[in-house]
């Protein structure tokens, strides 16, 4: 399903997020299809909503499948299911602004990935494998990238070793605040690249972080803890300011 550049404003609706299903099995590989044409579902127009809804990529671990592709500016999906295996939800341009709100996101590696600016509140990040939350792409350029909001990561039961996030390219930002972290998420949180030098120009931050995945004096060096002073300026407003003062409502 493709929401094409020209058609603003949409709005998809469900009945309920576990039955309303949009669903398709492409992944990169299957022929000519790449990480990037593999979505289920691809949103480039503008002002798209989404309530009530699942998103899924049934492909299987097969390797990277998107179920969720975002280019369009300011959207809002709330109370949806994202689900796939890796790369489950793409977050793709530097001028897009999201908006994600009691969400479900599920995955293995790198299954919130992107360089856009994007909010997460109140969702549950689940994680089916030992690796990478999240994969942010921020450019120089943006003040913010991910941020997570009173949110609660977990794993199935068997998995004890996944990382916070990796960074794709060298100025990725990534923060979370106030979020639930099972004992899944390693003491050390964040890892780098591949062993590239992309986390020397990372900004990787939390506050107000608990639970058994939280523990402060292990964290990475090159990581941060917030501080109240610093906490202030992570509000909607800030964070979507933009061009045009886009704020979003849950």
């Amino acid at each position: 399903l493709v929401i094409p550049a020209q058609k603003i404003r949409i709005r998809l609706v469900g009945e309920d997020k576990n039955n309303t299903i949009i669903t398709y099995d492409d992944y990169s590989g299957k022929g000519k299809i790449s990480t990037y044409t593999s979505y289920s579902v691809l949103v480039q127009g503008n002002d798209f909503v989404a309530e009530n809804l699942t998103f899924e990529n049934s492909s299987g671990p097969v390797g990277q499948a998107v179920a969720l592709h975002v280019e369009a500016d300011r959207v809002v999906i709330k109370n949806c299911r994202i689900i796939s295996h890796q790369d489950s939800l793409f977050t793709s341009a530097d001028t897009s602004r999201q908006y994600y709100v009691d969400c479900y996101i599920e995955g293995t590696t790198d299954f919130i990935f992107g360089a856009a600016t994007v909010v997460f509140e109140r969702c549950h990040i689940h994680s089916k494998k030992n690796s990478y939350i999240t994969a942010a792409s921020t450019t120089q350029n943006q003040a913010f990238g991910f941020v997570f909001f009173n949110c609660k990561l977990t794993a199935e039961l068997e998995f004890k070793k996944v990382f916070l996030g990796r960074p794709w390219r060298p100025f990725a930002k990534t923060v979370f605040i106030n979020t639930e972290m099972g004992d899944h998420i390693l003491p050390q949180g964040w890892s780098v690249w591949n062993k590239n030098d992309n986390h020397k120009q990372t900004f990787y931050a939390e506050y107000g972080s608990f639970g058994p995945g939280f523990v402060k004096e292990q964290r990475t060096e090159w990581s941060h803890q917030l501080t109240k002073k610093e906490l202030k300026k992570y509000t909607l407003k800030n964070i979507f300011s933009g061009g045009n003062n886009w704020l979003p409502t849950n």
